[in-house]
């Protein structure tokens, strides 16, 4: 009985492969809280690549003078909204809980408006309910304070990162190419997705944020909410989150009105919500985001929920980047191995995109 033995050059792959994988998850394991910060160069040398090489192959800037600009650049882009942050939302905060009888006032105005509705009133707002919320809400507090260091650090670690990658740009693109086990066509193709995603992503999701919050400034100055400017930019910020977004923000916002009296300002700012900051994400989506990156909202929404259990912040650009290569590897792997009837048909699928966000 003649037994066929595994060829040798197929073991010694198989136990190279097993290797890599080995050390590729130790190295992965013990360094995951720079993930972030890995992830983070990657987005801001894409972000930068065009305007890296303009600087230092057109203008002839020396290569690591042009990364230090760079990096200076994102620091400022980066700070602004944070001396933001500082400035303005942190003293409305201090001051709103300061003032405990009117967050009383409100509790009870509250309480009692939600009383009085049939489906509303099955909420629990009774005291230990509401220590209960509270608890768990300050729970967070340590794990924040927590991730606002790992953020910091992982800002550096980016900038550390880009700025190696950008002094040996050259260089570094023409080794990953040959890393690559796919045809020139397919990994092409990879980088275009992973441009288009990344760009989508950090670019999108900024002016999509931005331009709730600025909406929701008006409408809360003209219907009469107080601290306007800090519960905007909170909404703004809650546009990030998957499923339910900006409605966190508003909807609380305008169950107060009606609680406090303000029947009129509730209506207006309810329907104002509903139609204009809502109605924006769609317009955006349709016409800025759209040349941006067209990417399906799905993906958009589930790519971030895995995102942040992933990456943390980071995760709003990698989590759907994720998602999108899944699909893409799928399409790549019947290109690269499936029947040529499979082959055309496939190409002409990854072709369509292009073509839509060309045209």
């Amino acid at each position: 009985m003649n037994v066929k033995k595994i060829d040798d050059n197929i073991l010694r792959q198989l136990i190279l492969i097993l290797l890599i994988g080995l050390i590729g998850f130790l190295i992965f394991f013990n360094l995951r809280y720079f993930t972030p910060g890995i992830l983070g160069a990657i987005t801001l040398y894409i972000l930068f690549r065009k305007t890296y090489f303009r600087l230092t192959e057109e203008r002839k800037w020396r290569r690591p003078l042009a990364s230090i600009f760079l990096m200076l650049l994102t620091l400022i882009i980066v700070a602004l909204p944070l001396w933001l942050i500082i400035e303005v939302m942190i003293p409305q905060i201090s001051g709103l809980l300061a003032n405990k009888q009117v967050i009383i006032e409100k509790y009870n105005a509250i309480k009692d408006f939600l009383a009085t509705k049939p489906i509303l009133n099955r909420i629990n707002l009774s005291d230990d309910a509401v220590l209960g919320a509270l608890s768990k809400v300050t729970a967070y507090f340590p794990g924040l304070l927590n991730s606002v260091a790992e953020i910091v650090v992982n800002i550096f670690t980016a900038l550390f990162i880009l700025y190696f990658m950008q002094v040996n740009a050259r260089g570094m693109e023409r080794r990953v190419r040959l890393f690559v086990p796919f045809s020139d066509e397919n990994t092409q193709t990879l980088w275009e997705e992973t441009k288009m995603m990344v760009r989508s992503n950090a670019l999108g999701i900024p002016v999509l944020a931005l331009c709730q919050g600025l909406v929701a400034v008006i409408g809360y100055w003209v219907f009469g909410v107080n601290d306007f400017v800090m519960w905007g930019l909170i909404t703004g910020a809650a546009s990030m989150m998957p499923a339910v977004g900006t409605m966190i923000v508003w909807v609380p916002i305008c169950i107060v009105q009606f609680a406090t009296g303000h029947t009129a300002n509730g209506i207006w700012l309810t329907l104002y919500c509903l139609v204009v900051v809502g109605g924006i994400d769609n317009v955006l989506r349709f016409t800025i985001l759209k040349k941006i990156g067209n990417i399906h909202p799905l993906i958009t929404v589930f790519g971030v929920i895995l995102g942040l259990k992933l990456f943390g912040i980071m995760g709003l650009i990698f989590g759907p980047l994720f998602i999108s290569y899944f699909i893409l590897l799928i399409q790549v792997y019947r290109i690269e191995f499936g029947k040529k009837s499979e082959v055309a048909m496939v190409k002409e699928e990854v072709a369509k995109p292009k073509e839509e966000t060309n045209g």
